[in-house]
């Protein structure tokens, strides 16, 4: 196996306890406050609360700490809604009342692109119901062998420990009153050593357990776990050792929120937020304006998730994905619909070679939504499509800056923009932005 040079961190921790006082948010909602010039940001505080913090990170710019004591406490602040806030680090900001979430999300894009759309006003946010809206979720597991107990949950924040819980009021209702009986089942397997992770999935047609081992499961406990799923009407996948993953029973699932019904596996990407992805799906739309003799382009298109309702519009639609295994799905989906000018290549859009077919052809219009590292690379080669318009659908706010840069320097301008809350109580912030010749 290959070794790859991972520089240390910074173990520089002071022991000394700050006392500081919070004066604004950073662009994820972490209380900024400043020690001797230096910003120290601190999670979980509000601006105007005093707070004595310890240092967990000390580099020459600025420090990362954690609260210790608050000494006052905001009007602002509300109790968080999870037991396991304090520990679990999904939900970094249920202290911090929702209206203000969104301020904080909209007031840091803003900021983030102010350089490439400086008077550009931020169109309303797309929201949902801030509670119960996960629809996938991955569960750690790890049998701690000293205390004869299954470690069952989530990851502790900035720290691999996991934090056990037994239910979650962000994920969507069916799997969170799933969650205490599966962990009761697989406390009791007799090699709860070999227990990797666990994925949760809830489908528009049933709710999918799958289940990744380190080695193969006896048969008592395979048996088990099928009777499990079944007397829930589940459907299950088991991922064993190096084995493809199975499907065990129940039915394949299928997503339908853009009006298309779409098979996909638990291994493919689908948004977290079913709510706030149709109407992102719809807000696509709508800022494109595609015409019925226009062809459009769909980088990082996945299964299908935008490049179908596009099709309904336009003359013929080209999804670009990188995994092998969805532009399959994809295109299984397009003959099981029986649509003929929506067509996916498999291509790297971080490389391209130049010999793709289908990127010497003109597009009216171009839609990309990718993944955090942003566009890097096909960016900067978008201008040759001669497209009027761009939508570009970003989870990553630093990316979507520099890559609109890119796209000025092409001739385009930011028409429109604004702020999807896809993960409520989180500091992850998604947002999409309209840009035309």
């Amino acid at each position: 196996m290959a070794n790859f040079y991972k520089p240390k961190k910074n173990s520089n921790h002071s022991q000394k306890h700050l006392s500081v006082l919070i004066e604004k948010y950073d662009y994820q909602g972490a209380g900024m406050a400043f020690s001797q010039g230096k910003p120290v940001f601190v999670p979980g505080a509000l601006i105007g609360e005093q707070v004595v913090c310890q240092p967990i990170e000390s580099k020459s710019k600025y420090i990362r700490a954690k609260m210790v004591k608050l000494l006052n406490a905001s009007e602002d602040r509300v109790p968080p809604f999870c037991e396991k806030f304090a520990q679990c680090g999904g939900c970094s900001l249920q202290h911090m009342p929702y209206q203000q979430q969104l301020e904080v999300k909209q007031q840091a894009f803003r900021k983030v692109m102010a350089k490439v759309a400086p008077e550009q006003e931020l169109a309303a946010p797309i929201v949902a119901e801030p509670t119960h809206y996960r629809r996938r979720a991955r569960i750690s597991l790890l049998w701690d062998s000293k205390k004869s107990q299954l470690q069952f949950g989530f990851r502790e924040g900035q720290s691999k420990n996991i934090v056990t819980v037994e239910t979650c009021p962000v994920m969507a209702k069916p799997l969170a009153h799933m969650m205490p009986a599966i962990k009761r089942l697989l406390e009791g397997f007799s090699q709860p050593q070999i227990l990797g992770h666990l994925e949760l999935v809830e489908a528009d047609n049933t709710s999918v357990i799958l289940l990744r081992t380190s080695a193969e499961l006896r048969n008592k406990d395979r048996q088990a776990l099928v009777d499990f799923a079944q007397q829930h009407n589940c459907t299950l996948y088991l991922h064993q050792g190096q084995q493809m993953a199975q499907k065990l029973c129940g039915d394949s699932p299928v997503c339908n929120e853009s009006g298309f019904s779409l098979d996909f596996l638990p291994s493919d990407f689908v948004q977290v937020n079913r709510s706030v992805n149709q109407q992102m799906v719809q807000q696509a739309l709508d800022w494109l304006d595609v015409q019925t003799n226009e062809r459009v382009l769909d980088l990082f298109s996945g299964i299908g998730n935008f490049t179908f309702p596009l099709s309904v519009k336009a003359s013929a639609v080209i999804g670009i994905e990188g995994v092998d295994d969805m532009v399959a799905r994809a295109n299984e989906n397009a003959r099981s619909l029986a649509i003929t000018h929506a067509k996916f290549y498999q291509a790297n859009l971080a490389q391209l070679t130049g010999d793709e077919e289908w990127a010497a052809e003109r597009f009216d219009k171009i839609l990309l939504d990718p993944a955090r590292a942003g566009a890097a690379g096909i960016v900067e080669s978008l201008s040759q499509f001669a497209a009027t318009g761009i939508v570009y659908v970003s989870c990553n706010p630093a990316t979507l800056a520099r890559d609109s840069e890119i796209l000025l320097a092409q001739g385009y301008k930011v028409v429109k923009m604004k702020v999807l809350d896809m993960f409520p109580h989180t500091g992850h912030l998604e947002s999409m932005v309209l840009f035309e010749k």
